[in-house]
């Protein structure tokens, strides 16, 4: 038991609750993030468009608008603490109809409620200066609104809380959760853990965590987003996020167009509530639709742009029938005592993960005096990309470590030296994707055609591993059962 004890476990390494821990390690307090997945961004957290929202969407006085306000005004610090590519892009929401510019006026009340800065609505002469190829009327026009890669956020906090003595421990599913004098027992499917605090941050699971512990007014209802993603060569088209005025009955913010912070446009996503919370399909009729009503908004795409198809699901506490948005719901209670449950944490989630974490932090010094860890870090470095170095910069790589010099994959031009320090990451991931989200190999127009194999092989050499205990994503998920001529 000695070993296992914790002052604070988390249940769930999404971005939230690496948030959480990151902002718990400032403190002298030993902290463990239990994760079920074999990485921290299999789930919700790596699944969206990678907006950071400015609060305009959110229904003000609500833990949604307040954290999402907080979150955007100060994510620059955090991305250059975290080393992280982000931009402050803007967004525009365009409109067609009457109804429509009447919801964009709305929006901008709304968002002048929750203090959002920067909000304007302009003509379609002033749309097509900011994207020549939107179509609309008129749009409400977000200055704050930014684009980040929300796989390499959720890693970055999750690195930067294990840099500062945070224990994460991977493919640990939690079975069963009882309270013992004055600690949590948490039987996972390896061991068990013993823990005075427990902070349930298990997203599409959350529901089903708190009723571990007789919770029951709460249930998860997994809604399903799907999305296009098109090449490098039709990131030209669009460098500004671009939205319809959203339907308030869907509870999403419609069919949208979202530059990545890497070059490429995403198309999505739909909103269609499913049975599972694991199902990860990509349907045809939703396929079809996103391409017809993504050319609403930009004409100019082509089939021949879309190179991959992809979908998240999204932890909602309102059911289809009520549609919408339900408040986060971040608490304690007093018949459960030093469990602080966080259940429906959808968009803007990712824009929400340091507010929300700061806030998780505040509620236990409620009841705890906690110890400021002065050796607390909190810069991280990224991997060096090699691809965005000067032509000189790249000789004296070269020149020091011959490992630059050899281009794994083509695509997106990733050396071996990065593969080589993602394979190495402090949290000890090996998979394939694992490799793919810490690098963005296999992300371009083959799709890891190129080099998957090269990288399998890499993994294979550093890791002694045999090829039949690759695994490309999940547990199970084998890539190799045996050899082929």
């Amino acid at each position: 038991m000695k070993d296992k004890k914790n002052d604070v476990i988390i249940i769930g390494a999404g971005v939230v609750g690496n948030a959480i821990a990151r902002e718990l390690s400032r403190y002298n307090i030993k902290v463990s993030v239990l994760e079920k997945e074999l990485d921290v961004v299999c789930e919700t957290s790596g699944r969206n468009s990678g907006v950071l929202h400015a609060g305009f969407n959110n229904k003000p006085g609500t833990l949604m608008a307040k954290f999402c306000v907080e979150g955007n005004i100060g994510f620059d610090k955090i991305a250059k603490e975290l080393d992280i590519p982000f931009k402050r892009v803007g967004k525009l929401v365009t409109g067609f109809t009457k109804e429509d510019i009447q919801g964009l006026k709305e929006l901008k009340e709304r968002g002048e409620k929750n203090n959002v800065l920067g909000l304007e609505i302009i003509s379609r002469e002033e749309i097509k200066k900011l994207a020549p190829n939107v179509e609309g009327k008129a749009a409400l026009y977000s200055k704050m609104t930014g684009i980040l890669d929300p796989f390499i956020y959720t890693i970055a906090l999750a690195e930067n809380a294990c840099e500062n003595g945070v224990k994460f421990y991977l493919d640990r599913e939690v079975l069963n959760i009882k309270r013992i004098d004055n600690y949590y027992e948490i039987t996972t499917n390896k061991e068990t853990f013993y823990s005075r605090w427990v902070i349930n941050s298990a997203g599409l699971n959350s529901d089903k965590i708190a009723r571990m512990v007789g919770i029951k007014d709460y249930t998860i209802h997994p809604c399903r987003g799907e999305y296009f993603i098109l090449d490098k060569r039709a990131g030209s088209l669009l460098e500004i996020p671009a939205y319809p005025v959203p339907n308030k009955k869907e509870g999403g913010l419609g069919i949208h167009l979202t530059p990545s912070i890497h070059g490429n446009i995403f198309i999505g996503p739909s909103a269609q509530y499913i049975d599972e919370n694991d199902n990860y399909s990509s349907t045809n009729d939703i396929m079809d639709m996103l391409i017809n009503e993504g050319k609403k908004i930009l004409p100019e795409i082509k089939k021949e742009h879309f190179i991959r198809n992809f979908s998240g699901i999204r932890p909602k506490l309102v059911d289809k029938e009520k549609g919408g948005y339900g408040d986060f719901v971040i608490e304690e209670r007093n018949e459960i005592p030093n469990m602080i449950n966080l259940i429906g944490i959808e968009s803007p989630g990712l824009t929400s993960a340091v507010p929300i974490g700061k806030y998780v932090v505040e509620k236990i010094k409620e009841k705890e005096s906690l110890k400021e860890n002065k050796e607390f870090n909190p810069v991280r470095k990224s991997i060096l990309k090699f691809s965005e170095q000067s032509e000189k910069k790249q000789e004296e790589l070269i020149e020091k470590n011959p490992n630059y010099g050899e281009i794994v994959c083509r695509c997106e031009t990733i050396t071996k030296e990065e593969i080589l320090q993602a394979i190495n990451n402090p949290l000890g991931i090996d998979t394939v994707t694992g490799i793919k989200y810490r690098t963005r190999a296999m992300m371009g127009r083959c799709q890891g055609g190129y080099c998957q194999t090269r990288i399998t092989e890499l993994i294979m050499n550093e890791k002694n591993k045999d090829v039949k205990e690759i695994i490309y994503s999940r547990k199970y998920g084998n890539m190799f059962s045996g050899r082929v001529r």
